[in-house]
């Protein structure tokens, strides 16, 4: 008796596992990046443990009708960070490494993807 409401429960488990989706992958750590605010200031933004293999539009900077470029990246992640000079990861890109990347004032960015 003892043995079936081991198994028992032992499936159950299995299946509850089975049913649950698994967790978007994320870069663990920061990417950093400065844009020009409303009033004509730097700014920074963080992105803190981004997720891993989506291409990720920076919202202060989505449009380039109304906006100049983000720059100066700096990628504290543990992944690649792939940055783009348009949005929705298009136009020309630049990679930086895992922990000590960045990117001068030089470096414009829209949008980033990270990978290992």
């Amino acid at each position: 008796m003892r043995l079936r409401t081991t198994a028992v429960a032992a499936f159950g488990a299995l299946a509850l596992t089975l049913a649950v989706p698994g967790s978007a992958s994320a870069a663990t750590g920061e990417f950093q990046y400065t844009y020009t605010g409303l009033d004509g200031s730097p700014r920074t933004a963080v992105l803190e443990d981004p997720v891993s293999g989506e291409c990720i539009t920076l919202p202060e900077v989505a449009d380039p009708g109304s906006s100049s470029p983000a720059h100066s990246p700096r990628n504290r992640t543990d992944e690649y960070a792939l940055v783009f000079t348009e949005p929705d990861c298009t136009g020309d890109s630049f990679t930086l490494r895992p922990r000590t990347g960045y990117g001068s004032e030089r470096l414009k960015l829209r949008s980033v993807v990270f990978f290992r």
